[in-house]
């Protein structure tokens, strides 16, 4: 196990060097730059600028330099928000958008195992087929048209809750329903799946031949290896939750880091979006290796290769 964990923590800074290297060298090679306006600015106020961000050198020492501050976690100042660290403005909206996509992945979740096993219990039902029908609809249809519709069902017509912003927790329901559909719905599709194909297993034969009841065949043998091809989706799915949440924070006004994401491609703000492409890829590979450690703890049939 240690071993293992060790190979995957290498294997992690490597994967991170790599993607802020590919993300420094295409802002920096593409054309423009982040002091470029429709209004020219002077050549000496220009000099002066680079010179503050560390960025009138050649680009390779633009880059060790930048590589440098990033090891020993300075993340550099932002280049639309002045005087304004990435690190700070990464604190500031981190917490609001870790806050929605973990409330849709726990809501993913749990409607999702739920769903898809009242659908493989009553195989070739009407409720089967309405659960696998809802699903298809919710995967089919983009968050930035479900968000708008449910603004306007539940907060324009109804009232019941808020259109947007941050104020209070109710401010969090539309964003983490609207997150979390097109979630619960691949999942309910996924664990029908596989638990049709497990309840048709011979192991679940012989535990009923021996007389279990149906909730003990269903709930202590069934599911628990049901669940694990969800389990392994649950990875790549926590991470689509947050980069997924930039398209639903923007519908919703939230002060997340989506926004940021945004201003950073369109202001070519080189550092914030470094930043940000930074934290959501230690993110995704960090709930990968989660996911491989859940593995072992559900199944201990499988083990980890050092």
């Amino acid at each position: 196990m240690l071993a293992f964990l060790l190979k995957r923590l290498l294997s992690l800074a490597g994967v991170l060097c790599c993607v802020l290297s590919i993300t420094f060298l295409l802002l920096r090679l593409s054309p423009g730059g982040p002091f470029t306006r429709e209004r020219k600015i002077p050549e000496a106020i220009e000099k002066q600028l680079l010179a503050k961000y560390h960025l009138d050198g050649s680009l390779w020492e633009q880059y060790t330099h930048y590589l440098g501050d990033v090891l020993s976690g300075d993340l550099r100042l932002s280049t639309k928000f002045r005087d304004r660290s990435v690190n700070e403005l990464l604190a500031q909206s981190l917490p609001i958008s870790a806050t929605l996509g973990l409330c849709a992945l726990a809501l993913s979740i749990i409607l999702g195992v739920w769903l898809g096993s009242l659908a493989a219990i009553r195989h070739q039902s009407a409720l089967d087929a309405g659960a696998m029908l809802s699903a298809l609809a919710f995967i089919s249809i983009p968050t930035f048209v479900t968000g708008p519709l449910l603004v306007l069902c539940f907060a324009l017509w109804l009232r019941w809750l808020p259109v947007g912003g941050w104020q209070s927790p109710s401010c969090l329901i539309l964003p983490t329903l609207t997150l979390a559909g097109p979630a619960v719905a691949s999942i309910a599709r996924l664990m029908r799946t596989s638990l049709l194909e497990v309840l048709e297993s011979p192991f679940i034969r012989t535990a009923r031949a021996k007389g279990a009841s149906e909730s003990r065949v269903l709930y202590a043998h069934a599911l628990k290896t049901a669940i694990l091809p969800v389990i392994s989706y649950l990875g790549p799915l926590a991470a689509n939750l947050l980069t997924g949440s930039i398209v639903v924070e923007t519908v919703f006004n939230l002060p997340g880091t989506g926004s940021f994401f945004i201003n950073a491609i369109v202001n070519r703000d080189v550092f914030l979006l470094g930043g940000v492409v930074l934290v959501y890829c230690a993110l995704l590979v960090t709930m990968n290796l989660l996911v491989d450690l859940a593995y072992t703890w559900i199944d201990p049939r499988i083990r980890l290769e050092s």
